[in-house]
């Protein structure tokens, strides 16, 4: 019973969002919606092109980027593929809100038919918010050591003196 609850506790922490094939027009591009509210998430994405030797690229973007992108304006993405007839791309994600996973045929003229999967990963816990200290706060450190070392040395110094000359 203990051996089910603990896979159940860790087949939870994957989601598999989709799994299918999709028909892209030639010269354009399709999106799937992914909304979080839980974080910190792996966003995983594997594609493959089933059509013969046809490309895409697959990029993961904010909603706010794909509003500019279907109004044809300039727009970023917080992680792309390049174009190829298969791949896998990853992306860890530390706010909630509103994702898309875009395909995109843009660059052919032809349709082509792709094989997605999407997957959301909860198992990787929150990231430490900072590894190294900035140039100037360590330099800061340092001086202040140094400062914090020498004063004592010289107290001590002045004490022992003090008390050898008694």
């Amino acid at each position: 019973m203990a051996v089910l609850a603990l896979l159940l506790l860790a087949a939870a922490t994957r989601v598999e969002l989709v799994d299918e094939v999709y028909t892209i027009p030639g010269a354009e591009w399709r999106y799937v919606q992914v909304q979080l509210r839980q974080t910190p998430v792996a966003v995983t994405c594997h594609f493959q092109v089933l059509s013969k030797d046809a490309q895409v690229r697959v990029a993961l973007l904010s909603r706010a980027d794909v509003e500019r992108l279907r109004a044809d304006q300039p727009h970023g993405f917080l992680a792309a593929s390049r174009p190829a007839g298969s791949g896998t791309m990853a992306y860890h994600l530390r706010r909630a809100g509103e994702y898309a996973v875009v395909v995109d045929n843009r660059g052919h003229q032809t349709p082509v038919r792709v094989h997605l999967q999407v997957a959301l990963d909860f198992s990787a816990g929150p990231e430490p918010g900072v590894s190294t200290l900035s140039s100037g706060r360590r330099l800061a450190v340092i001086l202040i050591s140094f400062a914090v070392f020498f004063g004592i040395v010289t107290w001590s110094a002045r004490k022992l003196l003090r008390a050898a000359k008694q």
